[in-house]
């Protein structure tokens, strides 16, 4: 029978982000015993949070080296639980800080990783997308001890009621060399300006008609950016862009300042798993509704009645103007606010 440590980090409030409870109810469903291990500045919340989720025992790395993400850190209290545990299975939602520190514990265990892993199923098979999502691999391996990194909406966040946790506390040494690197500060936009929510019940994506010329031969990039902006603010939705609108500031045109490449969605960009998704002024080829295929349900706003959206790529397509359209969409909400 498999050993399953799930293995996560606390956020800075000291609870568990809904891509770590995926994560747990993920490693739940693959039976065998399960063990927790914990790791952040305090651990005791984050343990009475998943206090029924089935766990033998909840282990626990704490202290105030350990609330911020550094590899060294991180490294050291992740191999610590995993051989307390004695686990042949880690399990850990595939975020930065783990992406980055978890592959080097591997390799101090001697154990095999699989990373950005999109489905686990009972017998350990791990499902990943390659070639820019087109292709779908499944992987099984028999070597152990093995780890898993599992992207978000692997399955449905854990949800089971808080209750009072035990945590055996796991100790380790905060040496010298442990932290050498230091954490003087952040830097981080305020809410209001953050545009990327992964956890938005709507992906707002922009193409580049945005920043074309309009019915009246002008550009309006300005009124753009604020119809969008306003949209974004009031929906709570995040935002993603077309591949083609975030390069137009490498050819010198008229671009959104608010966007990056960080916003890029599809082929060469993220796959997000909204509910919901709205794009507009998108061509809505293959290399952009790949990167839609989770989404569960599409719409879409064009005057181009032949675009790629109109071509089974959207559930409904609106042929309009955009800038009409969502100026009538931030009315309406801000009416209803």
């Amino acid at each position: 029978m498999e050993t399953i440590l799930f293995l996560a980090h606390t956020e800075a409030d000291g609870g568990l982000a809904k891509a770590t409870l995926e994560a747990l109810e993920a490693a739940r469903a693959l039976g065998g015993v399960l063990i927790a291990g914990l790791v952040g500045a305090s651990v005791e919340a984050a343990a009475n949070s998943i206090a029924g989720c089935g766990a033998s025992k909840i282990l626990g790395v704490a202290g105030e080296a350990f609330g911020e993400s550094r590899y060294s850190t991180d490294a050291a209290a992740a191999e610590a639980i995993a051989q307390a545990a004695n686990a042949t299975v880690i399990v850990a939602a595939h975020t930065s800080r783990w992406a980055r520190a978890l592959p080097g514990v591997a390799q101090r265990l001697g154990a095999a990783v699989d990373t950005h892993v999109a489905a686990l199923s009972a017998d350990l098979k791990a499902t990943r997308w390659y070639y820019r999502q087109r292709i779908e691999g499944v992987i099984e391996r028999a070597a152990r001890p093995r780890v898993i990194l599992l992207d978000s909406g692997c399955a449905p966040a854990y949800a089971g009621a808080p209750g009072a946790a035990a945590v055996e506390l796991v100790n380790v040494e905060i040496t010298p060399a442990l932290q050498r690197t230091r954490v003087i500060g952040k830097q981080a936009p305020k809410a209001e300006q953050q545009t990327i929510r992964p956890d938005a019940a709507i992906l707002f994506v922009a193409g580049a008609g945005w920043t074309k010329k309009q019915k009246d031969g002008q550009t309006h990039v300005a009124d753009a950016g604020k119809l969008i902006l306003d949209f974004i603010g009031s929906a709570n939705s995040s935002l993603g862009s077309s591949k083609s609108l975030v390069d137009l500031s490498g050819e010198g045109q008229a671009v959104l300042p608010f966007l990056s490449h960080l916003n890029q969605v599809g082929q060469t960009g993220s796959t997000p798993r909204h509910p919901k998704g709205l794009a507009t002024c998108c061509h809505g080829e293959e290399p952009h509704v790949v990167g839609w295929r989770f989404i569960k349900e599409r719409r879409a706003v064009n005057l181009d009645a032949n675009c790629g959206w109109a071509r089974g790529k959207a559930d409904v397509l609106y042929v309009a103007d955009a800038f009409a359209v969502i100026a009538k969409v931030n009315e309406l909400l801000k009416a209803k606010s």
